[in-house]
């Protein structure tokens, strides 16, 4: 079938659809209803049906003939270690953790906080509380210990596990200091934990709550999958950005295991068996869908990289990985590809590996300029994808369907909403807009299954935050426009739309037309007050490695293309060029905040900030005052 009757059937008979893709998986108990409307706006998939993720992600596949095919590829530059676990092997180690989990009296429905680097404990932890049916809650490893503790209070785990350090390039970043002092934040100072000791900083003198994974996993036994209700949380994520209140996106174990196999074939068009690599960390929710759930449930060999993109040796790390493992298909973010472009935009060290296995590169997590994408294309040959989706829906909400049907490439645009996402854009007054016209991106509900179910513990704030901006509507806090050919393109965050004089501009245009300069490796463009016009733009932009250029003469000839390609009323204020962008982990570029130092406020670091200091870089750039 072509992707237009597979979406028309997705709206128009999702109980069949979905049902069809939850046959793909075993359950212990079939379902009810495969959607129950009867709390709406609070839907539930799969109500009464009985599933073990963790089952389906491993067990199934020994069972049926998988069992010595590679599960997980664990690749760590920063060590220097490879080491490769087939679904026996990974199967065998999460049923041992699982009862030593048990013997720490978790149970089911107990939160379990995993605050940890990118090693394969914390994969096996992960999938571990699922076998035994608790509820995991990941946390950045390293993430400062007033957030860690914020996410303690709000989960009250019965247990932490982590380890006792973490590598970022070549700096060893100690984690139980941060932990402790999170700890003792949280008011649980003896809260029971279990400690992987790494080689680079072994345990010495642990906390008396404290015990050594092998000591754990040595007085343990292997235990089999706990049958849990489709609707029963798997894990609980918080939102990167979250200060004060924790915002914890709950996912169902149903729904969740649903969408995100039905994604492998039908999105990412990878068969069991194929390698997929998902260059992202597992505090972030690419990392539980992408390199955890999503390619295990479908029989694939996922890859956990602890390393960078750059700098782990050089800008050839991903493309080693690559041409060693055989990657058929990788998901990255478009600034992990900058940051590549940056320091060897001629693409010199690709051509030292044999990249010939790669079928397809997905991008997510920021909007991709097209000139990003088009040197994609142009380096790796094989067709690169830009999606879109969030935290919340955990799976792409707007994507090109290659398992489907592979659409045309428009650059700067996700293309298309992804079966059971009913994609509207309305304008102030929640009317539907004339294609072609900006406005809020949103969903009409429900959502499908896989979507968020509510906030840990504050169902109303759950209303109040995505369901009650347009009754009916889940909001997703983006703004665009929905183009003639139903293609979508995603311009900027609500927050972020620009107010120039009565004109709504958006960040995303005006930074399309800074990154068209050859000499431009990235950018940002911020709304800073102005007494006349309410707003205007103001241009960050960091050039290529090498570069060697007229400043003077590069301003000049960037707000000119700013003119000309978004208008004049889009002129900036200013540009600047600066050695590198404020970001998230993630790699979020952190526009509000620039917002806030260049209009003199005061302004908190946030909690997933990469680098601090950066900040401070910015404030001097801009010739303000420091924040907080």
């Amino acid at each position: 079938m072509d992707y237009l009757s597979i979406y028309r059937r997705s709206l128009e008979n999702p109980d069949e659809f979905w049902a069809d893709a939850a046959s793909q998986l075993e359950w212990s108990k079939p379902w009810d209803k495969v959607l129950d409307e009867s709390a709406a706006p609070f839907y539930e998939w799969f109500a009464g049906g009985e599933i073990n993720t963790c089952y389906n992600a491993l067990d199934r596949h020994c069972d049926e003939g998988r069992a010595e095919q590679a599960a997980l590829i664990y690749d760590s530059p920063v060590t220097g270690q490879v080491k490769t676990y087939s679904y026996a092997q990974l199967r065998d180690e999460v049923a041992v953790f699982a009862n030593a989990l048990q013997n720490h009296g978790v149970d089911k429905g107990d939160r379990v906080i995993i605050y940890m680097p990118m090693i394969p404990q914390a994969a096996i932890a992960m999938l571990a509380c699922a076998r035994i049916g608790a509820i995991h809650s990941v946390v950045f490893g390293g993430f400062a210990a007033k957030e860690l503790a914020t996410r303690v209070v709000d989960a009250s785990p019965k247990l932490v596990i982590s380890a006792s350090c973490g590598i970022e390039g070549k700096k060893v970043i100690p984690y139980l200091p941060l932990l402790d002092e999170a700890l003792e934040l949280a008011g649980v100072p003896d809260l029971p934990r279990i400690l992987v000791s790494r080689p680079q900083l072994p345990l010495e003198n642990p906390h008396p709550s404290a015990v050594d994974w092998e000591d754990a996993v040595t007085q343990a036994h292997a235990v089999d999958c706990v049958p849990v209700s489709a609707t029963d949380p798997l894990y609980i994520l918080y939102t990167s950005g979250t200060t004060g209140e924790p915002k914890g996106v709950v996912r169902p174990n149903g729904g969740h295991a649903v969408a995100l196999k039905w994604t492998m074939q039908n999105i990412y068009n990878v068969k069991p068996g194929d390698v997929y690599w998902a260059a992202s960390d597992i505090g972030w929710v690419v990392g539980h869908s992408y390199i955890v759930y999503a390619p295990l449930l479908h029989g694939c060999t996922t890859i956990l990289y602890e390393g960078k993109p750059v700098g782990t040796p050089d800008a050839g790390a991903f493309w080693r990985v690559i041409a060693q493992h055989k990657v058929n298909c990788l998901f990255t973010a478009p600034t992990a590809f900058r940051a590549i472009r940056r320091e060897d935009s001629a693409g010199s060290l690709l051509k030292e590996h044999d990249i010939s296995s790669l079928r397809a590169l997905f991008l997510a997590g920021e909007r991709c300029d097209p000139d990003t994408l088009n040197w994609a294309e142009e380096q790796l040959k094989v067709p690169v994808i830009d999606h879109w989706w969030q935290t919340e829906s955990g799976w792409p909400m707007a994507a090109n369907p290659t398992g489907i049907e592979l659409m045309p490439v428009k650059a700067g645009s996700p293309t298309l909403a992804v079966p059971g996402y009913d994609i509207r854009v309305l304008d102030d007054d929640g009317n539907e807009v004339q294609r072609g016209q900006s406005g809020y991106i949103m969903v009409k509900l429900p959502l499908p299954p896989g979507n968020l179910s509510t906030l840990w513990g504050n169902q109303q704030r759950f209303r109040e935050a995505y369901l009650t901006r347009f009754e009916g509507y889940y909001l997703t806090g983006d703004a665009g426009v929905m183009d003639e050919e139903g293609y979508l393109w995603v311009m900027s965050r609500i927050d972020d739309v620009i107010n120039v004089a009565g004109h709504r501009l958006s960040t995303g245009a005006l930074e399309e037309a800074l990154a068209s300069n050859a000499d431009v490796a990235e950018c940002a463009v911020i709304g800073v007050y102005d007494k006349l016009k309410g707003e205007m733009p103001l241009g960050f932009v960091v050039l290529n490695s090498g570069s060697n250029v007229n400043v003077e003469e590069l301003k000049k000839s960037l707000v000119q293309v700013v003119r000309t390609q978004v208008g004049p009323i889009a002129t900036p204020r200013d540009i600047h060029i600066v050695p590198r962008l404020p970001k998230t982990r993630s790699g979020k570029i952190l526009r509000g905040t620039m917002r806030n130092i260049a209009d003199g406020k005061q302004y908190k670091t946030p909690a997933t900030i990469e680098d601090p200091t950066v900040l401070n870089e910015i404030a001097d750039v801009l010739d303000v005052g420091k924040g907080g």
